[in-house]
């Protein structure tokens, strides 16, 4: 940052941070771009985003920086908000359109109904029979206490690590560098592991329940 830089990538609270300390000064800025804007704006971050941005913007200034918002999904008030940010002549770019089966048409679902007391067992049952010997598989948990006990479960009877925001963050790195060179096969992990990762070769994707 002291020697200055083109391109800052970072999270409000720690851009946020920087500007308090007098690290980093925004009033050149050229373009601003929000990823996963939905949640950004929706996770309370939106009074955090404000504040950074009014640094670089000025009410009614034409030269005000281009804006990019991203989004996964726009619910309406995603415009709504989005409309604040933007120049009265902003474009709406929408990849997805009108079309029903907004899921990868290669991908085929399952739904299989269980007592809890069953689960892991199951859980080894599907990923024997639907990802093989050598796929890899990820399963979603809503807790980390469930991930860590269903990646020590006997019932798997493949190789599992968790993945969960109480693990360090060069650890996790670790666990995804293993699961992703196939030296465990099966990872276990929160939603923590949701967003971001890209594993080709991952064959099964399981949720434990229907996501809250």
């Amino acid at each position: 940052l002291k020697s200055g830089i083109d391109i800052l990538v970072g999270t409000p609270g720690r851009i946020k941070d920087h500007i308090q300390n007098s690290k980093l000064e925004l009033s050149h800025v050229k373009h601003v771009v929000l990823d996963e804007v939905d949640h950004m704006l929706d996770m309370g971050f939106a009074d955090q985003v404000e504040e950074i941005l009014g640094f670089a913007y000025k009410k009614g200034s034409e030269n005000n920086p281009q804006t990019l918002l991203f989004s996964a999904t726009c619910p309406r008030w995603v415009y709504d908000v989005a409309k604040k940010y933007m120049k009265g002549e902003y474009e709406q770019i929408d990849l997805i359109g009108k079309k029903t089966q907004r899921t990868a048409t290669t991908v085929e679902h399952l739904a299989i109904q269980c007592r809890s007391s069953q689960r892991a067992g199951v859980l080894g049952d599907i990923i024997q029979v639907y990802s093989g010997s050598c796929g890899r598989t990820i399963v979603f948990c809503e807790t980390k206490k469930e991930a860590n006990e269903l990646a020590m479960s006997a019932s798997l009877k493949q190789d599992a690590q968790s993945l969960h925001g109480d693990i360090p963050q060069n650890q996790r790195e670790i666990t995804l560098k293993g699961f992703r060179n196939g030296v465990f096969e099966v990872l276990i992990a929160t939603n923590v592991a949701a967003r971001g990762l890209d594993i080709p070769e991952v064959d099964l994707v399981i949720q434990c329940s229907p996501p809250k």
